[in-house]
């Protein structure tokens, strides 16, 4: 684990955004450190569950000490849906904060797609917060009408949806809403899942832009120990002497050239 220890940190408090979705603000140390596009590990208090969850950070709040987390629950008896019961006064076990992070000083003076989808929603927050550029333009998919974090997102940006059922915004993906509003950016940065991913890297590719992709969404385990989120990277794995790459270690950000999706 390096320098990085696990510690209990302390639940703020809990809502719930949408069904399966959660908020959930913690003190923690993470926080002082902590950048864009980074995560968390978060273990259950429950001694059948060994290895943590990996979360991403939702929003850092470094004078207060605390971080937010916006997770979706994953299925009866998990590890997210024992994290959904915490409330105030509630202690978890977290290690962080983990990975690279998005290279946000790369678009100073640009115009800038910052694009979520679905759990890769989240990590779009802060990153809009801390950018500095010449025009912010937040595109977030969604499956339906329940867009949660929206209005942080419109306090930070032009704010562009979609949703897969047509519910709110353009119907279809992120890609469907740049296309239909006409968007236009010189750098992206994406989190979701992989095939949203894939499409954003070949309309990249076509286009000349510059893309950073976030691949949190393949993690397991967040700290190294189950290979279970290697993805195939054009650089050689100095330890292995392969074209592969740990997500949690390497990434979770990568230059979208770098990974085969």
């Amino acid at each position: 684990m390096g320098e990085k220890r696990k510690e209990n940190a302390a639940v703020i408090s809990q809502e719930k955004l949408a069904e399966g979705i959660y908020s959930m603000w913690i003190r923690t140390e993470a926080s002082k450190s902590a950048k864009p596009g980074q995560f968390i590990s978060v273990y259950t208090n429950d001694g059948s569950k060994l290895l943590p969850r990996p979360i991403s950070i939702c929003e850092i709040d470094k004078e207060e000490g605390k971080l937010r987390i916006v997770y979706r629950v994953t299925g009866r008896n998990t590890g997210t849906e024992q994290f959904s019961r915490l409330g105030e006064g509630d202690t978890v076990p977290v290690v962080g904060p983990l990975g690279n992070g998005f290279p946000i000083k790369e678009a100073r003076g640009k115009k800038v797609f910052l694009m979520g989808g679905g759990i890769g929603v989240p990590p779009i927050l802060e990153l809009a917060k801390q950018m500095d550029c010449e025009k912010k333009q937040i595109v977030a998919g969604y499956r339906d009408m329940h867009t949660f974090l929206r209005e942080e997102f419109e306090e930070n940006g032009e704010v562009y949806i979609s949703t897969e059922d047509g519910s709110a915004g353009v119907k279809g993906n992120v890609l469907d809403a740049v296309r239909m509003h006409e968007l236009e950016a010189d750098i992206i940065y994406a989190c979701g899942p992989t095939p949203m991913l894939r499409a954003i890297k070949a309309y990249a590719e076509e286009k000349n832009i510059v893309c950073y992709v976030s691949l949190e969404e393949r993690m397991a385990c967040g700290i190294g120990a189950c290979l279970g989120c290697v993805c195939k990277t054009k650089k050689k794995d100095h330890h292995s002497n392969v074209h592969n790459s740990r997500i949690c270690k390497d990434g979770p950000v990568f230059l979208a050239t770098e990974v085969e999706l």
